[in-house]
């Protein structure tokens, strides 16, 4: 089913320490134009997620926000140098053995000395960061993912709907297009007669004129252009419930229907075909501005 190119997917979960949070958004465009905001320590991985985001969304303006921060209070760590500790220790009761004083140094008092304790902040590898960002992402992708689809086949609906009136116009056209080069010639014909009266044997014979009367009438015949476009209707008909993207295969197609439907009201020279011109330009506009929402 067709899939539109406007939607919003978030989500957000907590590994260890860190919490993760992905918000995707994305508007209509001809091409898939991606913004990514992101700590820097995961720039790493842009070239990556932006393959991931085209592999699924393929069309449109596409805003990725990815916040990191961290929740718990594991995320530093305290290390001791016992073989240091036990160093100042032994220096300490050397001192007071030399110096005939007792030894009060408490445990305390030694882990205040230099370099004794030592902290770190609790850092992930890469492979970790990598695996915890883009499971994030394949969710909020998921999420955007199902948003497009639901919205894609509301599309859709309304599309079948516009292109069932467009039919029903084509189908007028269709019916009165036989009726067209007859009621042309038979008006040129009266013309004629009306323009030579009695003097026409005069300047030409009839079967001259026969001629060229059905060399004009035949200028004005959209037999042709109906048949094409009752082709382009099937094809559009039939693109619109196909699987993936096929908005730009749907552009062609509306741009090829509307060359016809300009010709047919260009050749026709006829009152009612104009009127019905005019209205399945009317229906192809509004085609054309639902057809720019499909990826």
């Amino acid at each position: 089913m067709a899939i539109s190119m406007t939607g919003f997917g978030r989500a957000e979960s907590v590994f260890t320490t860190r919490r993760y949070c992905v918000e995707i958004k994305s508007v209509n465009n001809r091409y898939c134009d991606i913004q990514l905001r992101m700590p820097r320590a995961y720039l790493v991985f842009d070239p990556k997620i932006r393959e991931r985001v085209t592999a699924a969304l393929v069309r449109g303006k596409i805003d990725v926000f990815v916040t990191i921060e961290d929740v718990g209070d594991g995320n530093t760590t305290v290390e001791a140098n016992l073989g240091l500790a036990k160093a100042y220790s032994d220096a300490i009761q050397e001192i007071a053995a030399a110096t005939g004083r007792e030894d009060h140094t408490s445990s305390y008092d030694i882990a205040r000395m230099q370099d004794v304790l030592t902290s770190r902040a609790v850092t992930c590898t890469e492979e970790e960061m990598e695996k915890e960002l883009f499971s994030v992402l394949d969710m909020a992708l998921s999420a955007i993912s199902n948003m497009r689809r639901i919205e894609g086949n509301r599309l859709v609906a309304d599309l079948d709907e516009k292109l069932k009136v467009f039919s029903a116009l084509h189908q007028q056209v269709s019916e009165r297009a036989p009726l067209v080069p007859q009621e042309f010639r038979a008006k040129l014909m009266a013309r004629m007669e009306e323009l030579l009266a009695d003097t026409t044997g005069l300047y030409f014979d009839e079967a001259r004129r026969d001629a060229e009367v059905a060399i004009f009438a035949d200028r004005c015949a959209i037999d042709e252009e109906v048949t094409r476009l009752t082709s382009h209707i099937a094809q559009l008909s039939s693109t619109l419930h196909d699987e993936g993207s096929i908005g730009k295969r749907l552009d062609f197609l509306l741009q090829e229907m509307n060359r016809e439907v300009n010709t047919i009201g260009s050749k026709a020279n006829d009152l009612e075909i104009t009127n019905n011109v005019l209205a399945m330009k009317n229906e192809l506009e509004k085609i054309r501005e639902q057809i720019q929402n499909l990826a």
